[in-house]
């Protein structure tokens, strides 16, 4: 598992120092927004994730408490994989992070299904936020992830 190294007190620094590289960020938005809950789902997402950075990066959010695995019940050599209190807390960054992302690249308003999904989940996240933040974690809660991005 990569070592995660303190390099300062700054809060900023420290949020950093876990969620840093993209990958980690994409495993919470696969959960979230995709409804991912096993390995070969994250591995099979469209990014390709490397087999020893996904199982890297899965490692540290469990031992920094962002998710939790446990035996899958109907096949028990599977883990499945959802995000603790302290996950869902990443939410709203990610939230952030979408609004900051659609508006910085022009190719993403391009006029499609797509973009007009995406451009009705910015107008939610910007207008209201706090109930969009609601619905999404509620749906995380109860395992039924919509995919909006």
């Amino acid at each position: 598992m990569k070592k995660i190294t303190k390099r300062s007190e700054c809060p900023i620094s420290r949020a950093l120092d876990i969620l840093g590289d993209k990958w980690t960020l994409l495993i919470i938005r696969d959960i979230v927004f995709r409804g991912f809950r096993f390995y070969n789902e994250f591995l099979e997402g469209g990014e390709g994730i490397a087999t020893n950075v996904l199982s890297d990066r899965l490692k540290m959010l469990e031992s920094q408490g962002f998710l939790v695995s446990k035996k899958y019940e109907l096949q028990k050599t599977k883990k499945v994989y959802t995000l603790t209190e302290k996950g869902i807390g990443i939410i709203p960054i990610i939230l952030e992070m979408m609004v900051f992302g659609f508006n910085f690249d022009n190719s993403l308003q391009i006029s499609n299904q797509d973009s007009k999904t995406m451009r009705t989940v910015i107008h939610r996240i910007v207008t209201d936020k706090d109930a969009f933040l609601k619905e999404i974690i509620a749906s995380v809660r109860s395992f039924d992830a919509k995919n909006y991005c």
